[in-house]
């Protein structure tokens, strides 16, 4: 079953000397207990794209347009109280990028964790205490870390204690938003790890915002790589990663280092994204592409379903 339908969105930043197009027409979907990783370069759109399943785009930014159906509901549609109190953190959860950031320094991990029981569950003080230890305990830490600070912590145990923070209320989703930055490999395993336990203990649907391919490949089962605020791709984990048909995909496969297999030259994309005030015309990805061709500077190419499912938006497979 469908738990997620994103539907055309369009989602900007209107200023002074026009609109920032930060996430432009994007469709994916998501199963129940299925697990999606978002992939591209810093300022492509992705936590625009997670702030927006969660209403929480910071101003001047707002929704323009396209749908965002959650269990069946469009809930673009819904008073901001019905969705405060009925899907946000409730339904569908976020670990916010930058752990050190999202953790309020002044008060205890412990009344950090058991303010959300209390605001939407209507506990007790001493209900609340005991939920958030056992929250702790599903995310490895000990009930210690309750009376703790944030800053006596190291990051890989802020980041163990955000994602807690983001499943103590048991939602249906939850979006974690480059949950492995700044820490070290040995951390991020543990992270990745954990969400992909979490995942099949829990039952919950997974959105992963992230740059880091390798990242994704051990936790999605659906992958979509935005480039520009466009979903330029999005498939099956096992099939893009083996046959990804977008020149961007291939570009960010090729920069990933390999411990195994035919040896080969770490690739990079020349150049930079492009400014999302004034887009190029045509596919936003044509300036860097090495398989661009004059349509490509002209027209925007259409999503072409290929036959294997996957969805790819580029003039290679499909001309008119």
């Amino acid at each position: 079953m469908q738990i997620l339908e994103v539907e055309n969105l369009k989602v900007y930043y209107v200023t002074q000397r026009g609109a920032v197009k930060a996430v432009e027409d994007v469709s994916f979907n998501l199963r129940e207990k299925e697990s999606l990783g978002v992939a591209g370069e810093s300022g492509c759109g992705k936590s625009t794209l997670g702030l927006s399943l969660l209403r929480l785009i910071p101003p001047p930014g707002r929704v323009v347009g396209g749908k965002i159906r959650f269990d069946g509901v469009d809930i673009l549609e819904m008073p901001e109280d019905s969705f405060k109190n009925q899907i946000r953190w409730r339904r569908i959860s976020m670990v916010f990028q930058g752990a050190m950031n999202a953790l309020n320094p002044v008060y205890t991990v412990g009344y950090q964790l058991s303010e959300p029981l209390i605001y939407h569950r209507g506990l007790s003080r001493a209900e609340a205490s005991d939920a958030s230890f056992n929250a702790l305990k599903e995310v490895g830490l000990d009930e210690r870390i309750l009376s703790r600070y944030p800053h006596e912590l190291s990051g890989g145990m802020k980041q163990r204690i955000v994602l807690a923070m983001a499943l103590i209320l048991r939602p249906d989703m939850v979006i974690a938003d480059e949950p492995t930055t700044a820490l070290d490999v040995i951390v991020q395993a543990q992270i990745i790890n954990l969400l992909k336990s979490l995942k099949k203990d829990l039952g919950i649907s997974i959105i992963l915002l992230t740059h880091d391919l390798s990242i994704i490949s051990e936790i999605a089962d659906k992958v979509a790589i935005m480039y520009a605020g466009d979903l330029v791709e999005f498939g099956d984990s096992e099939q893009i990663y083996y046959d990804a048909r977008h020149p961007y995909t291939r570009k960010l496969l090729a920069a990933i280092p390999r411990l195994r297999g035919e040896k080969r030259k770490i690739e990079f994309i020349p150049g930079s994204p492009p400014d999302l005030m004034n887009p190029p015309e045509g596919c936003r990805f044509h300036p860097r592409c090495p398989n661009a061709m004059t349509i490509c500077r002209e027209r925007m190419p259409p999503r072409i379903l290929m036959e294997e499912g996957t969805l790819v938006s580029c003039w290679l497979h499909g001309r008119s």
